[in-house]
């Protein structure tokens, strides 16, 4: 509907009236609450439809699998927001999510992207082996890295991509995504000369894609889980307050290299 050159806006995720709640067309009262699980509910916010059985298991998995990785650096940015701010809860979780990028939660995304790239390409009759070299050959001609594998701790394949992989294949859901990771997996030393391992950043897409997961909402699988682990965090913090060590460790290992005034650290 037009109103005069301006088009009128628009949502489909909610409305309401003096009685009714209305989500993506069912009564939230009524149909939902007691009745659908919140990873139910946030696959049919996203999409508009209610999973499957499968689905819904292979998203709970990714969710679980990514909630809580320890003092990494939203963690710690996270609690020592909070020390100086106790009374802003919402603040210190925001402080953590802020850093969802590229290397750090976000590459589950720029993965799904890649594997989409790949897709279309097997779609249009290409070889997967094919296809996987192309596309990463063509992210490295544009100095972009292939996210979704290697990691500083884990050699080995980080034992979540298989736990990953075997809830999918349970779940009964399309495993096309899985086996691109896996081609990508194998071809990397022709592409970066080294062996590199699967990460849960790129499990999650390869696995969450084949569910029907909306590439777009990627970014917010790791982003809402994180915030679950975030939230556990400042409750931690609260009864067992380590935000202003962080500082401090921070201080203690810092070696300043700049210029300093005369007679700095002598003392009469």
């Amino acid at each position: 509907m037009k109103i005069g050159k301006a088009t009128v806006p628009r949502t489909s995720i909610c409305t309401s009236d003096a009685h009714t709640i209305v989500i993506r067309g069912h009564d939230l009262s009524k149909e939902l609450i007691g009745k659908l699980s919140f990873v139910d509910h946030f696959f049919l916010l996203l999409t508009g439809e209610m999973p499957t059985p499968g689905q819904a298991a292979v998203l709970n998995a990714t969710l679980v699998a990514i909630a809580e990785h320890g003092l990494v650096p939203s963690v710690q940015a996270a609690r020592m927001t909070f020390a100086a701010a106790p009374d802003a809860m919402q603040g210190a979780v925001a402080a953590g999510i802020l850093g969802c990028g590229s290397v750090v939660l976000g590459s589950s995304e720029t993965a799904g992207r890649m594997y989409v790239e790949i897709d279309e390409q097997v779609q249009a009759g290409t070889a997967l082996d094919e296809a996987a070299l192309s596309v990463m050959k063509a992210w490295r001609a544009a100095g972009r890295s292939i996210p979704g594998y290697g990691h500083p701790l884990h050699k080995e394949r980080d034992a979540r991509v298989g736990a990953l992989f075997d809830v999918a294949k349970a779940a009964g859901t399309d495993l096309r995504f899985v086996e691109i990771a896996e081609a990508c997996e194998r071809l990397l030393p022709e592409v970066l000369g080294k062996p590199l391992k699967l990460n849960v950043s790129g499990a999650i897409p390869s696995v969450l894609l084949g569910a029907g997961f909306p590439v777009e909402g990627l970014k917010g699988v790791p982003m809402l889980a994180r915030t679950a682990g975030l939230i556990a965090h400042m409750v931690e913090e609260i009864r067992q307050p380590i935000g202003f060590a962080l500082s401090y460790q921070a201080t203690r290992e810092m070696e300043y290299d700049g210029e300093l005034p005369p007679g700095f650290g002598k003392h009469e």
